[in-house]
C-alpha cells in the first residue's frame, strides 16, 4: 500500500507535469505552517517528529487528492495501479475516524494542485458514496449541508447524506421510539422508498387516498459489511464533536427500533428500503442492533421528531388498532387470508341473494315469512301459493258458506 501511495504522490507532483517541483516546494511550506494546527486536531498526542509528521501529511494527503481526482476523471471509475477489489477496502480505510487527515490540510494541497472547477467536497462524495449505496458513484449528493466547518472526509460524507434542516427550531423532542416495520404495516402504514441521495431524508404523512393511508418514505439503505463501518465511525464522530447535531445517531436509533427481527428486515427489503450483501436477514438485524447498543440518543434534538411522533400517534389511533388486530387474527398467512376473504365473499353473496329473493317474491305478493321459508329451503317455492291466492280462496269459501 505504501508503494501505491508513493506512485500517486509522484503523479500529483510530476516534475514534467502541470504540478511540477515548484508546486511541491510550495506545498511543503504551506503544510509546515499548518503543522501545529493539525497536531491539535488529534485527541492523543502525536509522537512523530516534526519532519515525520510533515512527511505523513504530505504523502497521505497527496495520495488522497490524486486518488479522488483520477477516480472522478475515469470514465469507468477506476484508478491506475489499483484493482477494483482494492477500492472498497481503501474507501473503508479512508472513513475510519482514526485515519482522518484534517480537511484544511487536504484543501491546501488541492488548492495548490487543482486545475479544474470541481470542488474537493464533490470529489470526495463521488468516491465515498458507494459505501452507502452500491454502484452509486453517478447519483451522489451534489451539495454538502454543514452546521459548522467541515473537519475531514468522514464529515463530508456525513454532511452530504443529511437532509436540508434548519437549526434548533427544526428539531424537537421525541415522545417515544418508532414502532417496528411489522407493527407499522399491520396498522395500515405504507412503507416505501423514495429516490434521493440524502440518505437521512425520512418522511411520514398523508400520501395516498387522503387520510385513509399513511406513508413512511425512507431512502434505500445498503448494508455492505458485517461491522457497519461507515455508521459506527459517523456515530463515533458525533460523540466526539460536541457542536454537531447527532443526526446519524438519530437515524441509526430509528432503524434499530424499526428492525427488531429478521421479519422486519425482509419486509423493508421487499419494499425497497433495505438492501444488503450479508448472509441472511438475521445478520442484518444483528449488525444494526449492535451499532445501536453503543448509542445513547439525545431525543431532545431529533430531526425525526415530527415523523416519529406522528407515526406513533397514528398507530395508537382506534382505526389503526382495529386494523392491526384484524391483520394479526385473520391475515397472518396467505392461507388464512384467502379463507377469511372467501368467508366474507360467501356472506356478501348470501346477503345479496336474499335481497334479490325478497324483491322478487314481494312482487308476487308473498309475505316475508313465506319468503324466509322458501329462501332457506323449508318449503318448496314451486308448490307454495302466494298470500293473495290464499286470501282469495278464503274469500270464495266464505261467500259459498
Amino acid at each position: 500500500m505504501e508503494d501505491i501511495k508513493m506512485r500517486l504522490f509522484r503523479r500529483l507532483f510530476d516534475p514534467s507535469g502541470p504540478n511540477g517541483s515548484a508546486q511541491l516546494d510550495e506545498a511543503f511550506k504551506e503544510l509546515e505552517s499548518l503543522q501545529d494546527k493539525a497536531r491539535e486536531c488529534y485527541a492523543e498526542k502525536i509522537k512523530f517528529s516534526s519532519d515525520e509528521f510533515l512527511e505523513i501529511m504530505m504523502i497521505d494527503g497527496s495520495f488522497i487528492i490524486q486518488l479522488l481526482r483520477e477516480f472522478s476523471e475515469s470514465e469507468f471509475n477506476k484508478v491506475d495501479d489499483l484493482s477494483r477489489w482494492m477500492l472498497p477496502t481503501i474507501r473503508r480505510e479512508m472513513i475510519m475516524l482514526e485515519n482522518q487527515i484534517p480537511l484544511f490540510v487536504l484543501t491546501k494541497l488541492y488548492e495548490i494542485t487543482n486545475n479544474g472547477n470541481t470542488s474537493l467536497e464533490s470529489l470526495a462524495l463521488k468516491f465515498l458514496y458507494p459505501l452507502l449505496r452500491s454502484g452509486s458513484s453517478k447519483n451522489f449528493p451534489q451539495t454538502v449541508k454543514a452546521d459548522f466547518e467541515l473537519q475531514h472526509l468522514l464529515d463530508i460524507l456525513r454532511s452530504g447524506v443529511r437532509p436540508v434542516i434548519g437549526g434548533r427550531d427544526q428539531r424537537g423532542s421525541q415522545t417515544n421510539m418508532i414502532h417496528t416495520a411489522t407493527e407499522l404495516v399491520e396498522s395500515g402504514v405504507k412503507i416505501k422508498t423514495h429516490d434521493t441521495p440524502k440518505l437521512l431524508d425520512i418522511r411520514f404523512g398523508n400520501k395516498l387516498l387522503k387520510k385513509l393511508v399513511k406513508e413512511l418514505t425512507i431512502p434505500t439503505l445498503h448494508i455492505s459489511d458485517h461491522r457497519g463501518t461507515v455508521f459506527r465511525n459517523m456515530v463515533a464522530f458525533e460523540k466526539c464533536h460536541k457542536r454537531c447535531y447527532p443526526d446519524v445517531t438519530t437515524y441509526m436509533f430509528f432503524f434499530n427500533r424499526l428492525i427488531n427481527s429478521p421479519k422486519d428486515v425482509a419486509l423493508l427489503h421487499q419494499n425497497g428500503v433495505l438492501n444488503h450483501s450479508l448472509g441472511c436477514d438475521e445478520e442484518v438485524a444483528e449488525v444494526i442492533n449492535n451499532i445501536a447498543k453503543e448509542i445513547v440518543p439525545d431525543s431532545s434534538e431529533s430531526y425525526l421528531y415530527k415523523a416519529v411522533n406522528e407515526a406513533n400517534e397514528y398507530v395508537g389511533s382506534r382505526y389503526a388498532k382495529k386494523r392491526a388486530s384484524m391483520v394479526r387474527n385473520y391475515f397472518t398467512s396467505w392461507v388464512v387470508g384467502v379463507t377469511t376473504a372467501g368467508a366474507v365473499f360467501a356472506l356478501a353473496f348470501t346477503v345479496i341473494q336474499t335481497i334479490c329473493a325478497v324483491y322478487q317474491h314481494k312482487r308476487k305478493g308473498k309475505s316475508l315469512f313465506t319468503i324466509f321459508l322458501e329462501t332457506f329451503g323449508f318449503v318448496d317455492s314451486s308448490n307454495s301459493a302466494s298470500d293473495n291466492d290464499i286470501n282469495n280462496n278464503n274469500n270464495i269459501l266464505e261467500s259459498k258458506t
